[in-house]
């Protein structure tokens, strides 16, 4: 179990960070990028979660769920397989995760309007926070692909798995917070010409 006694250490104060290895890393660093910004998206569902808490609270219990598994997500990122022992079990994204997770947008899908056109990010308060942390994740999923592609770093491809279905959940829970689809505010091409 985590214990924070102290929040400020100042061992960051010169720009590094420690991932779980002990390993010290600039803050900027692709990897550090990439656990921050899935941190981010997390950030941006507490914030939806305002709003689906009590109007739908199956969504939102959906979205605690993926909340505590994006801390599983940091923490997998946090620690790069390095291929060599590290005393503990690190903590590590399952493909069970992602299966419960696609049963999550089967379960919203199969009440959701058909589309006839791309969505715009918006509808109600809980629609447009849904897409705004749909955006961050799929940011985040840009970052890890892009940290994977180096070979000399490690993401796992369960991990990859993850982050994009849970962009695909936000997108069926944004459609389904605006009245299964009937609210969502539809891309006119070429409208304002």
């Amino acid at each position: 179990m985590v214990k924070l006694n102290k929040i400020y250490t100042r061992t960051g104060d010169d720009g590094t960070t420690g991932l779980g290895t002990g390993e010290r890393r600039l803050k900027s660093d692709p990897r550090v990028e990439a656990y921050g910004t899935v941190d981010e998206a997390n950030a941006c569902i507490g914030i939806a979660r305002v709003h689906t808490a009590s109007s739908h609270p199956a969504i939102d219990a959906m979205l605690g769920r993926i909340q505590n598994d994006l801390f599983d997500l940091g923490a997998d990122l946090a620690v790069p397989d390095a291929g060599k022992p590290l005393g503990y079990e690190p903590l590590r994204i399952t493909a069970t995760q992602t299966d419960r997770v696609e049963r999550d947008i089967d379960l919203l899908n199969k009440d959701l309007e058909p589309l006839r056109s791309f969505v715009l990010n918006g509808g109600t308060p809980a629609a447009a926070a849904l897409h705004l942390a749909r955006t961050v994740a799929r940011r985040a999923e840009r970052l890890m692909v892009a940290l994977a592609q180096d070979p000399r770093e490690h993401v796992s491809r369960d991990g990859l798995k993850y982050i994009n279905r849970v962009s695909d959940f936000l997108f069926v829970a944004a459609r389904s917070v605006n009245d299964n689809g009937n609210a969502d505010v539809l891309w006119i091409p070429g409208k304002n010409r």
